[in-house]
């Protein structure tokens, strides 16, 4: 599993930590990425990837309240973040990635966009994934409003 978060024009690319009981969580390193710049892109994407999801030791309720990204995109808090930020997530299981847009919850914060899933086929290159994260990436930009 990895996240790719869009604000801005820039991508942030969090390594994304298993935890023990099988949750994930954003942790450093963190590459912020702009998203016109394509082959930065594609690196901070196969950089990420390879790192894996390295496990995490369980947080604290304390650590769990002081979100990683705010701080590269220069806001104070997680709401400031997400406000203006959108979601994907890569995914592989026995050897399937999957591409998944978030959508805002009712709730607050994202949740899976069961509309906004690509598969791929079994045993498909990361390469392909990469380069159709970053179309779906620089499109999004492209959509959004100046």
């Amino acid at each position: 599993m990895w996240h790719c978060y869009l604000r801005r024009g820039a991508a942030y690319l969090p390594t994304v930590g298993l935890i023990d009981r099988g949750f994930y969580w954003d942790i450093e390193p963190v590459a912020v990425v702009p998203t016109s710049n394509t082959g930065a892109l594609r690196q901070a994407l196969h950089d990420t990837i390879a790192r894996g999801n390295p496990p995490v030791p369980s947080m604290t309720r304390e650590q769990k309240r002081d979100p990683l990204l705010p701080k590269y995109a220069g806001v104070k808090t997680w709401a400031a973040f997400a406000r203006d930020a959108s979601l994907w997530s890569i995914s592989e299981e026995a050897g399937v990635f999957q591409i998944i847009g978030y959508r805002d919850a009712d709730t607050g914060g994202w949740e899976q966009d069961p509309n906004n899933i690509e598969s791929f086929p079994q045993s498909s290159p990361i390469d392909d994934v990469i380069e159709r994260m970053i179309a779906i990436l620089q499109e999004a930009v492209a959509k959004k409003p100046s």
